[in-house]
C-alpha cells in the first residue's frame, strides 16, 4: 500500500487541482491513500525549506507531492509538483485531469477561506485559555528543580487547565535556562504548558527587589500570590517588595517558613522516636533568617509509644510527654538554627528537597488544598500585630481559608516571646537603615548570601496579566 502526501499554498489553484485528482484516486483504487497539508500562504515557504531541508529535497513551488511506503517504512520519495503528479497518475494509473481554470481558482479561493476560518477558530480557542502564570527566579537552584515538576502535575493547582511557566535566573547562563526549558518539555506532563527563559541584569541584590516589587505594581494581575523563600535576609526582600507593590493587598505577600517548621519537627521526632510527620502545630515565629523562635506551646505528637496510646488520630500535647522544659528553650533552639547547615555540610549541596517542600505546602494549604483548622507559620506584614512597629514582616501563626490567609491569635504570647519579636523587627529595621544609609555594603552582603535565594509569585486566579 502506497500513500502520496500532498502539501500546498491554500490559495494555489494548482494545489487545489491536484487535491481534487487525489480525491478521485482514492474514491475509485482501494489501496490508494492521501494525506493533505494545507498551509497558509505566509508560512508557506519557510515550511518548505525545513520540510526539504530535513528530507534532503530540492523543491521551489506550490505544491510539493511526495510518496511514502507505508507497509516499508522509511523516508518518503519525492515526486515534485502538480505536472510530476500527474504525469505519475497517468502513467500508473491512466487517470488524468481536465479541471478548468475557472473551477481551480474557485477551489484554491474556498480552500483560502476555509484555511483562514481554521485559523480564527483555534485563535478564539486558545483565547478561551486563561493560563495561570507562575513567575520563578533563581531557576536554576537545586531546589527550582525539585519544585516545578509537582507545580506542572495538577497537585498544587488540581483545577487548572493551562500553565505560563516563566523562568528567571540573574546569574546564570542562557545556555543553562535553555536546557531547563527542554528538561521541563521532557518530563510530558499533562498541564498545557510554555515556559520562555528569560534573562535580563539588574544593578544589585536590593536594586532587584525594587524592580520585582515595581513590576508586579505594574504588571501583574491584583490578585497576584508572592512566595519568598531562600536562606537569607527573606523577610528583608519581602518587606521591599510590599513597599515598592502598594496597589498590591499586602496580604498577598509572604514568607516561607515552613522550613524550619519542618526541620524543628524532624529534631523533636528524633527525641521522641516518632516520625516527623507524627508532629504537629509547631511555630517559628520572628525573622525566619535572622533572629527567630520556635514555639511549641501548641506542638502535639501522634503516634507516641507511652503509656496513653490510641488510634491514628490520637495526639497529645507535646508538653505532656517530654518535661525538660530547659532543652526546648536552649540546644533545641541551637539545633534547628544549625540544621540546615548539618544538612549542607554532609550533601554539600542546599537543603533543596526540604524547601521545595516547603513551597508547596504552603501552595497547597493557599488554594485551599488542606485542613482549615491547620496553623502554618508564615512572614507576614504585622502591622497592628502584637504591638510591633508599623513595616515589620515577621513569622506568626497563621490559617489559610479561601485563599486568604489570617493571623491566628489562640496562643499565649508572653513577656519573653515579645521581646524577641520586637528584637527581629529592630533587626529588619537596621537592615532597612543599612540599605537607605550604606547600600553598597548591605548589597556585597545581600550577594554572598543571595546563590540559593528563590523568589516564586504565580497569579492565582484565571485572569492573565496586565501589560
Amino acid at each position: 500500500m502506497s500513500k502520496f502526501v500532498l502539501a500546498g499554498k491554500t490559495d494555489c489553484p494548482h494545489y487545489a487541482k491536484a487535491e481534487l485528482l487525489a480525491d478521485a484516486l482514492q474514491r475509485s483504487l482501494p489501496n490508494f491513500r492521501t494525506h493533505k497539508i494545507p498551509i497558509p500562504p505566509n508560512q508557506w515557504m519557510e515550511w518548505l525549506e525545513d520540510t526539504c531541508k530535513r528530507n534532503g529535497w530540492k523543491h521551489e513551488k506550490s505544491p510539493l507531492v511526495w510518496r511514502e511506503l507505508v507497509d516499508q517504512g522509511g523516508k518518503g520519495v519525492l515526486l515534485g509538483g502538480f505536472s510530476d503528479f500527474l504525469e505519475h497518475c497517468q502513467d500508473y494509473y491512466s487517470i488524468t485531469s481536465d479541471m478548468s481554470t475557472d473551477i481551480m481558482l474557485s477551489v484554491a479561493a474556498e480552500n483560502l477561506e476555509t484555511s483562514m476560518d481554521l485559523i480564527v477558530e483555534e485563535q478564539h480557542r486558545v483565547s478561551l485559555i486563561k493560563p495561570l502564570h507562575i513567575w520563578i527566579t533563581s531557576a536554576l537552584c537545586p531546589t527550582c528543580h525539585l519544585l516545578m515538576p509537582s507545580l506542572l502535575s495538577a497537585e498544587v493547582f488540581p483545577h487548572i487547565a493551562a500553565i505560563s511557566l516563566h523562568l528567571l535566573d540573574l546569574e546564570g547562563d542562557e545556555e543553562g535556562l535553555q536546557g531547563l526549558r527542554m528538561e521541563m518539555e521532557d518530563l510530558a506532563l499533562p498541564l498545557r504548558c510554555h515556559h520562555p527563559a528569560e534573562k535580563k541584569k539588574v544593578k544589585d541584590i536590593s536594586e532587584r527587589y525594587r524592580e520585582y516589587g515595581q513590576l508586579i505594581d505594574a504588571r501583574a494581575n491584583k490578585e497576584v500570590k508572592v512566595i519568598v523563600s531562600g536562606d537569607a535576609f527573606v523577610n528583608l526582600k519581602c518587606s521591599i517588595l510590599v513597599d515598592n507593590a502598594r496597589s498590591i493587598d499586602f496580604h498577598h505577600f509572604v514568607t516561607m517558613a515552613t522550613q524550619l517548621e519542618n526541620e524543628a519537627r524532624a529534631i523533636i521526632a528524633k527525641k521522641l522516636k516518632v516520625r516527623a510527620s507524627d508532629i504537629a502545630d509547631v511555630i517559628v515565629w520572628g525573622n525566619v533568617s535572622g533572629v527567630f523562635h520556635i514555639d511549641l506551646q501548641r506542638a502535639k505528637v501522634f503516634n507516641y509509644d507511652g503509656a496513653i496510646k490510641g488510634p491514628s488520630f490520637f495526639s497529645q500535647s507535646l508538653f505532656k510527654i517530654f518535661h525538660d522544659r530547659k532543652w526546648m528553650e536552649t540546644d533545641f533552639q541551637d539545633l534547628v538554627r544549625c540544621r540546615r547547615a548539618a544538612v549542607t555540610s554532609k550533601t554539600r549541596r542546599v537543603a533543596a528537597m526540604s524547601a521545595a517542600n516547603g513551597i508547596l505546602t504552603i501552595l497547597k494549604a493557599w488554594n485551599d488544598i488542606c485542613n482549615p483548622d491547620e496553623v502554618f507559620s508564615l512572614g507576614v506584614l504585622c502591622s497592628g500585630y502584637y504591638d510591633l512597629p508599623d513595616g515589620s514582616v515577621l513569622s506568626v501563626p497563621v490559617t489559610l481559608t479561601g485563599g486568604k490567609w489570617s493571623v491566628f491569635f489562640d496562643v499565649t504570647v508572653g513577656d519573653k516571646l515579645k521581646e524577641t519579636l520586637h528584637f527581629s523587627a529592630a533587626e529588619l529595621r537596621g537592615l532597612c537603615r543599612t540599605l537607605s544609609v550604606n547600600k553598597e555594603n548591605l548589597n556585597r552582603v545581600l550577594f554572598l548570601h543571595a546563590e540559593y535565594t528563590l523568589f516564586f509569585f504565580s497569579i492565582s486566579t484565571l485572569y492573565t496579566r496586565r501589560h
